[in-house]
């Protein structure tokens, strides 16, 4: 199973792949590292980033999208538009690909109980993929 992780951020998916294969765990080569949505934020726009990500996803054989849930207001509410990517990427008809919001609570009882078997400085990863990378891990290892 390929999993992708994502974090979600202004006008940006930030990604990370995992493959489970017989219970190891290892990081597919991956060249993007991220999708922008264009600045001005149109239906258009929209549906290119959703082919762009649609297209990238099948390319890699994901089957699974965990995306790090963002709050809807407070302090750490998340942006409009990354509400908008979210809606896109949950609304790509692939019958075979499930997406699935990881909460911060489930994030941190999963992290809890499956700690990361490895520090995110010795994958490889650029640093602002470590959310991305995070939410990839929990979406393999939470029920």
């Amino acid at each position: 199973m390929i999993i992708c992780g994502v974090e979600l951020t202004a006008s940006d998916a930030v990604l990370c792949l995992l493959k489970l294969d017989r219970g190891l765990i290892s990081l597919p080569e991956c060249k993007v590292r991220r999708l922008s949505l264009v600045k001005n934020h149109t239906r258009e726009g929209l549906k290119q980033f959703q082919a762009a990500f649609a297209e990238l996803m099948a390319e890699h054989g994901v089957t699974r999208i965990a995306i790090k849930e963002r709050m809807p207001k407070g302090k750490f509410a998340g942006g409009a538009i990354s509400f908008k990517l979210e809606a896109t990427i949950q609304l790509i008809a692939d019958p075979d690909m499930e997406v699935r919001l990881l909460p911060p609570a489930l994030i941190k009882s999963t992290l809890a109980a499956n700690p990361l078997p490895i520090h995110f400085e010795e994958t490889g990863l650029k640093a602002f993929q470590e959310t991305a990378f995070t939410a990839a891990y929990v979406g393999l290892m939470a029920k």
